[in-house]
């Protein structure tokens, strides 16, 4: 019998995304992006009411998440492709070295769009929950970086004439629903926030993005480093494109949110197509098929004059 092997588009180049996450911590990380993200999952677990004892922080660039889920008797594991602590998991790829059913709650802040086989992902992380555990998710959204993205093309297509890839595709908030689905999580809900920052210049947009590891990784990217002219004229087009009166320019984020559930016996299920017990005709107590004669209201009056 002939195994059929499925094959996942590398989009990333997995070491070079370690590499620029590690140079980030280096100089100082920008993590003001990954704070608000924080401030969010604290906001939507307050609402969950009931327990979490083991909790999976799962790829969080940064420990910040850790005090925030911290409390509550649970115990919480830190997982990371690039550690920051001894006591890290350390991921070698993309698949998850613990057992099934380990974890109540997983959360993943600001990771996935530069993981390679997401719906994989999201399958090895179902499958270490328990029965009605809950994976909380926050990843870049399709309209994060617009501005940069469409200053380089233009500069690099007005100077060399071609345009190379720069920014990676994030992903979209339509997507993200049926991707858990098919990764087997129960009751999936995805929702995006858009977010824009203003920077003094276009240079500090830049050095921003070096200082949060997100620098193109791209596997198609060119091999040639950019060039300063194109650096310099696509500064140039970001403050006549994307400027404010007072000189600052804007950049934008899309924050997707996804949750969903691994699934338990306990969980509310769709109902079966034929299965109501009321017409909804009835329920709104009109006759079927039958609507406001010309010149009546819905309850049959005559309209006031």
């Amino acid at each position: 019998m002939t195994q059929t092997m499925t094959h996942v588009p590398q989009i990333f180049d997995t070491p070079l995304v370690h590499a620029h996450m590690r140079r980030a911590f280096a100089m100082g990380p920008a993590d003001f992006l990954l704070t608000r993200a924080v401030e969010d999952m604290a906001d939507r677990l307050d609402v969950i009411m009931r327990p979490f004892p083991a909790v999976l922080d799962l790829a969080t660039p940064l420990p910040l998440a850790g005090a925030v889920l911290a409390g509550h008797e649970r115990q919480i594991t830190r997982a990371a492709f690039v550690p920051t602590g001894a006591d890290d998991v350390v991921l070698s790829d993309e698949t998850l070295p613990f057992a099934p059913e380990s974890f109540d709650l997983c959360v993943s802040l600001l990771a996935l769009q530069s993981i390679n086989d997401l719906p994989g992902f999201l399958v090895h992380i179902r499958r270490v929950l328990r029965p009605d555990g809950l994976f909380l998710g926050c990843l870049l959204g399709g309209q994060s970086l617009m501005e940069v993205r469409h200053v380089l093309a233009r500069a690099e297509e007005e100077i060399r004439g071609g345009v190379s890839p720069r920014v990676a595709p994030f992903a979209d908030v339509r997507d993200m629903g049926g991707l858990l689905q098919r990764a087997g999580f129960t009751l999936p809900v995805s929702d995006s926030d858009r977010l824009i920052v203003r920077y003094d210049h276009a240079f500090a947009v830049f050095r921003d993005l070096r200082a949060m590891g997100a620098t193109n990784a791209l596997t198609a990217r060119s091999k040639m480093a950019l060039r300063r002219d194109i650096v310099m004229r696509a500064a140039e087009l970001y403050h006549e494109l994307y400027g404010d009166e007072d000189g600052r320019v804007r950049l934008t984020f899309e924050l997707i949110w996804v949750s969903g559930w691994a699934a338990h016996e306990s969980q509310q299920k769709p109902l079966k197509p034929g299965s109501a017990q009321m017409r909804l005709a009835d329920a709104l107590g009109v006759v079927e098929g039958q609507g406001p004669q010309r010149g009546e209201n819905n309850d049959g009056s005559a309209p006031a004059k």
